[in-house]
């Protein structure tokens, strides 16, 4: 049945580096009729490796491949027309390792809708990438529901340095290992934030901004009428309503490229007061509601105390 001019191109996704086990898992993924049951489809490969597709044993052959080489040629026109010509009506990506999950959206036919998002990663070559080329890595994790280390080895490799890797980047993404005997172990290791939630005032350590500041945006409901104490660099804006000032820091998340003014929308009846980029210490409690500032519903801190201070050692907070 053809797709209707309203209607949503699936895109099913999987991105990673090279070798790092994208094809094995999308040859398998075709082998599987649940999946592979009969409608077209358009398997789009940016990056070919040593492994090869096998069409002979995909559980239907309704499956059209095209391999694009050259990063230019993927561009919304010659997408959308490859699509037209295989007459699919879905896609799955294998997208290269060296583009960015940005230039990807910028780059796709607007009716292109991501409905699941994978990363496979080789365990053996991981570390170095995170080392060497972080921004990559993050651009990857950051948009995969799950990520497959391949080939990790149970004895010689430490769960908690990969776990700890993705969990600074996100913590939705789910973790898999397969070992080298083709096993499949997912990742259990709990996470407790480093702040104590049941205290009647929340201490925020410097080191923890970045970990506070992603939490009270992903779960502002979870601190909803909690009290909490931090430094911040303040900020003043003209554009900001009366007794409004940002309280917030830097957060580098992979580089110095990326790094941002992460703040809360502050109340306090001396806002004036402030200068920009002057360090204090906050105590306020935190309200979650509607603020123009957030153009909906957002967490408010209503301020009790503010204390002039010096910077942190490090101004600029992190994940890692």
């Amino acid at each position: 049945m053809p797709v209707t001019q309203n209607e949503d191109i699936p895109v099913y996704l999987f991105v990673g580096f090279l070798e790092g086990g994208k094809t094995k898992f999308i040859q398998e993924t075709l082998e599987d009729p649940r999946f592979n049951n009969g409608e077209r489809t358009l398997l789009l490969i940016c990056e070919e490796g040593i492994e090869e597709y096998d069409p002979s044993k995909w559980a239907d052959k309704n499956v059209v491949q095209h391999v694009i080489e050259e990063q230019d040629d993927f561009n919304e026109a010659n997408l959308a027309d490859i699509l037209s010509r295989s007459g699919a009506t879905r896609v799955v990506l294998e997208y290269n390792g060296m583009w960015t999950i940005q230039d990807m959206f910028e780059r796709m036919p607007i009716d292109w809708a991501v409905y699941q998002a994978m990363c496979f990663v080789d365990a053996g070559t991981f570390l170095n990438y995170n080392n060497n080329m972080r921004s990559l890595v993050v651009d990857k994790v950051n948009v995969s529901e799950l990520v497959v280390f391949n080939r990790f080895e149970l004895n010689q490799m430490d769960q908690n340095e990969f776990h700890k890797i993705v969990r600074g980047i996100s913590r939705r993404t789910q973790i898999a290992y397969e070992t080298t005997d083709g096993q499949v172990a997912y990742d259990d290791i709990q996470d407790p934030l480093p702040f104590d939630m049941e205290a009647d005032v929340v201490e925020i350590k410097d080191e923890d901004y970045a970990l506070f500041y992603r939490d009270i945006m992903e779960e502002p409901d979870k601190w909803d009428g909690k009290t909490v104490t931090f430094r911040a660099a303040a900020a003043r804006d003209p554009k900001f309503p009366k007794g409004v000032f940002a309280a917030g820091r830097h957060v580098m998340t992979c580089c110095v490229e990326d790094i941002q003014y992460c703040w809360i929308v502050s109340e306090w009846e001396k806002a004036p007061m402030l200068e920009n980029r002057q360090w204090v210490n906050v105590t306020g409690t935190i309200s979650v509601q509607r603020h123009k500032l957030y153009k909906g519903k957002g967490p408010v801190l209503k301020i009790a105390s503010v204390i002039l201070t010096n910077a942190p050692q490090q101004e600029v907070a992190t994940f890692y």
